[in-house]
């Protein structure tokens, strides 16, 4: 009896020591594709995220670490299609859970609330696969027919040297930069934020970094239409709004009437807004010659 406590209690200190993986239903839609499933238990999205949320609080309780990662309806058929599986399976759902895990966005359970995680979760998954994209679009824009030179390549060393210079001639404080960029049949949108003091130097070494310069490295490659706003706040001081546009594969700075009206007409409408109280609207300032042009031929 004591062998069978004992092997029940390693048991359990065991499963405590795997890690685990939760595949998320974040929006209605895909909640409601999974219903036409049998042995899917839920009826209600609501009271799904509810459980879903008590069973994250109780493994972290539990000491396991736990990541969360977007469950895909459409895709999970098709991965079933593929690999013979039942879809109306509960261990058909949790393989296509762990091996999607592995291979795509997940975000680790911290104890946040639900109505923060989904968000958190969407937004990951979001930038992930616009880093994806951009990054074929580059592996897509072949070499310059007069010298030979990867365009791909040459956009990102371009790109990453224009967003350092914008982050140095910004100077200190908390920097917000946003990058857009029309594609053929999407819309690229990167953010990026950095806080500077006197002394540090600019870095991209972050994830987020590194996303940022992939996106205008493909408006670049591509010669797209697009543009960086930079907006920099400092204590004690207003916020400063900066810009540049995209044109023919260099970033050409805006003037102080075109960051204005960048940032107070209506994207929708083409309304006039109010300026914002406490921003000072400035022009993009120059880059160094070699930092916003093409480098290719």
């Amino acid at each position: 009896m004591a062998h069978t406590r004992t092997t029940t209690s390693l048991r359990r200190t065991l499963r405590r020591e795997v890690p685990g993986t939760v595949g998320l239903l974040a929006d209605a839609r895909d909640f409601a594709a999974m219903r036409r499933y049998r042995t899917f238990p839920f009826d209600d999205h609501a009271t799904y995220l509810q459980e879903t949320e008590r069973l994250l609080r109780t493994l972290a309780a539990e000491g396991t670490h736990t990541t969360v990662t977007l469950f895909d309806p459409e895709d999970y058929a098709a991965y079933c299609a593929e690999t013979g599986l039942d879809p109306d399976s509960r261990a058909s759902r949790t393989r296509y859970t762990a091996e999607i895990a592995a291979a795509r966005t997940r975000v680790p359970y911290t104890g946040q609330p639900i109505e923060e995680l989904v968000p958190l979760l969407v937004g990951t998954a979001v930038r992930h696969a616009t880093r994806e994209y951009a990054t074929l679009l580059l592996a897509d824009a072949g070499h310059c027919a007069d010298c030979g030179q990867d365009i791909g390549h040459a956009a990102f060393d371009q790109a990453t040297r224009a967003v350092l210079r914008i982050l140095e001639g910004a100077g200190p404080g908390t920097h917000h930069l946003v990058c857009s960029v029309p594609a053929a049949d999407d819309h690229l949108l990167a953010v990026l934020h950095t806080d500077r003091t006197g002394a540090d130097r600019p870095r991209l070494d972050s994830s987020e970094g590194s996303e940022f310069v992939t996106v205008l490295a493909a408006g670049l490659a591509r010669s797209a239409p697009g543009g960086i706003v930079l907006r920099t706040s400092s204590p004690g001081a207003p916020d400063r709004l900066h810009g540049w546009r995209l044109d023919h594969g260099r970033l050409v700075p805006l003037t102080e009437a075109e960051v204005f009206n960048a940032y107070c007409t209506d994207a929708d409408t083409g309304e006039p807004l109010p300026p914002e109280s406490g921003v000072e609207y400035r022009a993009g300032f120059d880059l160094a010659p070699d930092d916003g042009r093409p480098t290719h031929h």
